[in-house]
């Protein structure tokens, strides 16, 4: 299995495991969205695309009704989306995605994890190089799904990798070509379960146990503060952990 596929999955349950988070998470990503694009999932592809991911966490229908009436709240904060990146213990790299209403307040905040848990927050861009931002889109196979023919037609739309099961094909392409490819499988009939955005680390970092557990703490402590959407990283998952 490739690269991505394998990162992604050691990444899933921990980080679908906090069903409150994942609410929030992509709640605020709607509201972002309809402000971006308008209240229309119809006219809104970014916006239709996450009302899926929040059918397939099975958030409730009218917190996702609430996520996108907040986009025409004018006493609602205008969310900005933002990254961080920076080294925590034992030069494991670490990007983070952030949604704020506050950047201050967020930068103190991330800043402070990372200096007392023995990491260093860098400047931004700084650990690009590091990571692939890929699009990812979990589908449903049609009945009788030819893959490889699947695999070559989409490679014109920028799918780099192509991984499924008996239940879903999980589509990986270039961050800037969301957007397409998305048009592509709404326009032939696919149904799509999710999608997101990821990055994934050219190479993963083994560690011992003991530096696991100090780099867990900071990413941890990343993880549960409320304007960070995203924690990606370099560090080598525990043998078993992307077992589902």
């Amino acid at each position: 299995m490739g690269r991505a596929f394998e990162y992604r999955k050691a990444r899933k349950l921990k980080r679908w495991g906090n069903m409150s988070r994942t609410f929030t998470r992509i709640g605020k990503e709607i509201t972002i969205a309809a402000k971006a694009g308008g209240p229309d999932p119809s006219t809104n592809p970014r916006l239709r695309a996450l009302m899926q991911n929040a059918k397939a966490a099975n958030m409730p229908k009218d917190t996702v009704e609430r996520a996108i009436k907040k986009a025409t709240d004018k006493d609602a904060g205008d969310y900005k989306e933002i990254t961080y990146e920076g080294y925590g213990p034992h030069g494991i790299a670490i990007f983070v995605e952030a949604a704020t209403d506050n950047n201050t307040r967020t930068v103190a905040n991330v800043r402070s994890y990372f200096n007392k848990h023995g990491g260093s927050l860098g400047t931004q861009g700084s650990l690009t190089f590091l990571f692939d931002h890929k699009s990812v889109f979990k589908i449903k196979p049609k009945e009788g799904q030819d893959l490889e023919e699947l695999e070559l037609e989409l490679i014109d739309y920028g799918v780099d990798e192509i991984e499924a099961d008996d239940e879903e094909i999980v589509l990986y392409g270039a961050f800037e070509e969301y957007a397409g490819i998305q048009s592509y499988l709404e326009e032939n009939g696919y149904e799509i379960i999710s999608s997101e955005f990821e990055r994934i680390p050219h190479d993963l970092k083994d560690v011992t146990p003991e530096q696991r557990e100090a780099i867990n703490k900071l990413i941890d402590k990343l993880e549960d503060d409320e304007d960070v959407q995203n924690v990606f990283h370099n560090m080598r998952e525990e043998e078993g952990d992307d077992e589902e």
